[in-house]
């Protein structure tokens, strides 16, 4: 199956999933969108066991797309431009060094624990996978997914230091979560001579690297814009910032997405203010948004049929049934230990520990990691699991999430008035 058939079979599910959420369901578009998709999956594989409906054709189409490819080398860079584009960067150097131990410290601690705990878990039931790809699983579901969860505590009126530290940690330990993930690969599967000198060298490569490339390509951008007042060349620029900027930070083996976050910030606060008139403006968020809205919903669309391709067992399902509680004690002792170091110096919204372990919600990122995984048991075993976490993560997490900010935060503040 050709790429245009492809595009064109996803972006026409979108768009019927889109339609159908709004008009008859009413969910979030990005959760909704999932929740249609997943369902549909479930019947194509109810009615293939019967030899009946579309399962094969699907299945086909699925396997056609590279996942891995389509969104880390792909769809990411646009939607982390996209995010990155609308934050102010007062407010995130107001409050850089809870994002920034979130962003890092968190995601090792994550990583850990959920690596240890699952190791403990698999062996439980039978599983046998080694200690280092235990280790790979938890990396690669740490870094959580702010796509789904903004819009939704916008609604609920959560205290925007809030919003800024769940979306600031959101966009930067996607980074940090890819070179952990990528270290401890090359340690699972004896890629490199893997060393403490070799960790600290990949990790200044791709994390100072990808910040001051970002800043690079940010600021060249930001000249080009200055000297041009042209809304449509304007915006191709940033389309050539984000494509071109990702794909030439990954050959040169730097961080794409901090890369682009960092450019994204640059051209969002400096690039707005000085380097723009208002009608670029007005087009630039109009055009940012819409490219934000329509890949989320393709991307939310390809999870939820994700599921017909993976191998799940009557094992994986209860493992990964014992695993979810376990990331989430993990997310919530990540959170906590970096807030209650940093309390005696930064102030931080009642109950804020609760809602970001609530509100780490896992994404396509993990899914992406996982399938990117070489071909091999370990892979199925870590994908199925994967899998499990993210689904609970957006479908039960996000529903009830708003009404845990409004009982954490909103009914105290009502009792006090």
């Amino acid at each position: 199956m050709d790429l245009f058939n492809i595009l064109a079979i996803l972006i026409t599910l979108a768009a019927v999933f889109s339609y159908i959420n709004f008009r008859y369901i009413g969910l979030p578009v990005t959760i909704g969108v999932m929740v249609i998709a997943l369902a549909m999956s479930l019947m194509l594989n109810v009615f293939g066991a019967f030899g009946l409906g579309l399962k094969p054709q699907a299945e086909l189409l699925l396997r056609n797309i590279d996942f891995d490819r389509t969104l880390l080398h792909g769809m990411l860079s646009f939607l982390l431009f996209a995010g990155a584009l609308h934050i102010d960067i007062n407010d995130l150097i107001e409050l850089k060094w809870s994002i920034g131990a979130l962003a890092t410290v968190g995601t090792l601690i994550s990583t850990f624990l959920v690596g240890t705990l699952t190791w403990f878990v698999l062996g439980w039931f039978g599983i046998g996978l080694s200690y280092l790809y235990c280790l790979l699983f938890g990396a690669l579901i740490s870094p959580t997914d702010p796509i789904a969860v903004l819009s939704i505590l916008k609604t609920a009126g959560a205290p925007k230091s809030l919003e800024m530290r769940i979306t600031g940690e959101s966009l930067f330990n996607d980074g940090v979560g890819i070179v952990v993930f990528l270290v401890i690969l090359e340690m699972a599967t004896g890629a490199h001579e893997v060393s403490a000198g070799h960790i600290g060298l990949l990790f200044v490569q791709e994390v100072i690297g990808g910040v001051l490339f970002g800043l690079g390509i940010g600021y060249l951008a930001y000249q080009m814009l200055k000297s041009v007042d042209n809304y449509q060349v304007e915006l191709l620029i940033t389309l050539a910032l984000v494509a071109g900027g990702y794909a030439l930070a990954d050959a040169l083996h730097l961080s794409g997405p901090i890369a682009i976050v960092v450019a994204g910030l640059l051209i969002g606060n400096h690039g707005r203010l000085f380097g723009m008139s208002e009608k670029t403006r007005a087009h630039l968020d109009v055009f940012w948004e819409l490219v934000d809205e329509i890949l989320n919903a393709v991307l939310f669309v390809l999870i939820g049929l994700e599921v017909l391709v993976l191998t799940f067992t009557k094992q994986y399902l209860l493992a990964s049934l014992v695993i979810i509680p376990l990331v989430l004690f993990a997310r919530f002792v990540a959170i906590g230990i970096p807030v209650t170091l940093l309390r005696p110096f930064r102030a931080f919204s009642p109950g804020a520990v609760r809602i970001m372990t609530w509100g780490g919600l896992r994404g396509g990122i993990s899914v992406a990691l996982a399938l990117s995984l070489p071909p091999s048991r370990e892979r199925d075993v870590i994908l199925a699991i994967t899998y499990a976490v993210v689904v609970f993560s957006i479908v039960v997490q996000g529903l009830t999430l708003e009404r845990m900010v409004k009982r954490t935060i909103l009914e105290p503040a009502a009792q006090v008035v």
